[in-house]
């Protein structure tokens, strides 16, 4: 019998996937609790009106901003019945933060989540990060049909056994 195949070999450091290759979540009981954070990014790029629109809080549909940041929060929360595999965790802070591009008409979008627990936040950062995009998205579509949302991605984490991972 040779050595095992590239795939068994890839399934083998897979930790959402059992000796089977099932589905399964990672056993994290023996983990020490240590304070993890982690920022996620995006941006929504937009027509320079719908920019302005948003920017000054002129669209039909309210307060962007306000609304997106009040999703992407609630987002955050809500991880663990989006994706799967999630951990679900005693978040400690969730914060979302926009900076307003105008020479780009873009909104770049930066999360921010806390806890102090057994396993990272990165998913919570990714989804409050996406959601507060696709809530700015779907409250400007009626004037802006070709709004895209990119980069969406994780720029850093702290804590656990890897300790800071910077991808800025």
């Amino acid at each position: 019998m040779g050595s095992p195949g590239p795939a068994r070999a890839l399934m083998s450091e897979l930790t959402h996937l059992d000796a089977s290759g099932r589905a399964r979540m990672v056993d994290v009981s023996q983990k020490a609790d240590t304070e993890r954070e982690a920022v996620a990014r995006g941006r929504v790029l937009m027509a320079p009106e719908t920019f302005r629109l948003v920017r000054d809080g002129g669209m039909a549909k309210g307060d962007v901003l306000a609304v997106a940041q009040v999703a992407g929060i609630m987002a955050a929360k809500q991880t663990p019945q989006l994706i799967p595999m999630c951990h679900p965790l005693n978040l400690t802070s969730v914060s979302i933060h926009f900076d307003l591009k105008d020479e780009e008409s873009a909104v770049d979008i930066a999360a921010t989540v806390k806890t102090t627990g057994k396993t990272g936040v990165e998913m919570e950062s990714l989804t409050a990060v996406a959601v507060a995009a696709l809530t700015i998205y779907d409250m400007c579509k009626a004037v802006d049909r070709g709004m895209r949302i990119e980069g969406i991605r994780l720029a850093r984490k702290t804590g656990g056994k890897s300790g800071l991972v910077d991808l800025e």
